[in-house]
């Protein structure tokens, strides 16, 4: 016989701190970001791959890279999407306005990608291969926000 009781559906919040150590070479990222307005990659000693986000280890030849070089700050983008969907912003807890872009973004002189929200105010711009260059944060606290985003740029 099936279970005719009525199903009861609550909402609510479960608060999930947690701390996240971004290392040595995601320090140094973020400070320059924060500090100086550029964005630093690593390149690797061994196949030439700059990495940004940088990281420790060449993940094609696990190799450990030490060797930074500044990167961008404009560049190309290489995927993008258009959301349209409403959320809740875990970061600020008010919903993010939509529609909003989000890509991954070549910087000049890296071989990696970068993600981050894309201006779309003219969507008709918004392409692959696109040029752009980030807009920074008034108030910079040492995060990837401190880029704001990155608005299309009328250089090919």
């Amino acid at each position: 016989m099936p279970d005719t009781a009525p199903v009861i559906i609550e909402s609510g919040t479960a608060a999930q701190p947690f701390n996240y150590a971004v290392g040595l070479h995601g320090s140094l990222f973020l400070r320059e970001l924060r500090d100086h307005r550029r964005f630093m990659a690593v390149r690797c000693p061994r196949c030439a791959t700059v990495y940004i986000p940088p990281r420790r280890v060449c993940g094609a030849c696990f190799v450990e890279m030490d060797d930074w070089v500044e990167v961008g700050p404009a560049g190309t983008i290489g995927t993008f999407t258009i959301l349209r969907y409403a959320f809740i912003d875990p970061e600020t807890g008010e919903q993010k306005p939509v529609p909003y872009g989000y890509g991954f973004i070549r910087l000049d002189g890296a071989d990696t990608l970068l993600q981050h929200y894309i201006d779309i105010q003219d969507e008709s711009r918004v392409k692959i291969g696109a040029r752009v260059e980030p807009v920074f944060s008034d108030t910079p606290k040492g995060t990837i926000k401190d880029i704001r985003y990155f608005r299309i740029t009328d250089q090919c």
